[in-house]
C-alpha cells in the first residue's frame, strides 16, 4: 500500500455483512473524521459506503474491518475495509446500460490512490487514500 503507516491508536469497526454495514460504517467515518479535525467528509462517505458495500454484497460470509487513519506521510487519510474474500475488486468500463459496477470507477476518480493488499491469512484489505 503506497507505505502509508497505521497509527496504533486507529480504532478499527468491525461489521457483520448485513445491509446495515454501509450505515453503520458511514456514522464511523464521520466520527473518526470530527476526531481527525477533517471537516469534508463528502468523499470518504462515498469511499466508505462503496468499500463496505462490496465487501458485504461479493463476499457476504465473515466480518467487515473497517479501520480509517491519517497517512502520517502526507496530508491524506486512509480508509481499509478487510473483508475473508479471495477476489480482488477490478474497475469495470463504462457501460450506460448496466445497473451497476460503477462504484470503483467513481471512487478512481475521486481518490489519491487506491489499491489491494491481499493478507498472507485469508482475504484482503482494500485501500484509499482521499484528500483531508
Amino acid at each position: 500500500m503506497s507505505g502509508a503507516l497505521l497509527a496504533p491508536e486507529a480504532p478499527a469497526l468491525v461489521l457483520a455483512p448485513s445491509d446495515r454495514a454501509p450505515s453503520l460504517a458511514r456514522r464511523h467515518l464521520v466520527d473518526r473524521f470530527q476526531e481527525l479535525g477533517i471537516a469534508d467528509d463528502f468523499v470518504g462517505r462515498l469511499v466508505v459506503t462503496e468499500l463496505v458495500t462490496n465487501a458485504y454484497i461479493h463476499v457476504g460470509v465473515g466480518h467487515i474491518v473497517l479501520r480509517i487513519f491519517p497517512d502520517v506521510r502526507d496530508d491524506l487519510v486512509v480508509i481499509e475495509v478487510w473483508d475473508q474474500g479471495p477476489d480482488e475488486p477490478a474497475v469495470r468500463s463504462e457501460d450506460d446500460d448496466a445497473e451497476g459496477g460503477r462504484g470503483l470507477l467513481l471512487i478512481e476518480q475521486l481518490v489519491h490512490d487506491w489499491g489491494v493488499r491481499p493478507l498472507n491469512e485469508e482475504g484482503k484489505v482494500v485501500w484509499a487514500r482521499c484528500l483531508r
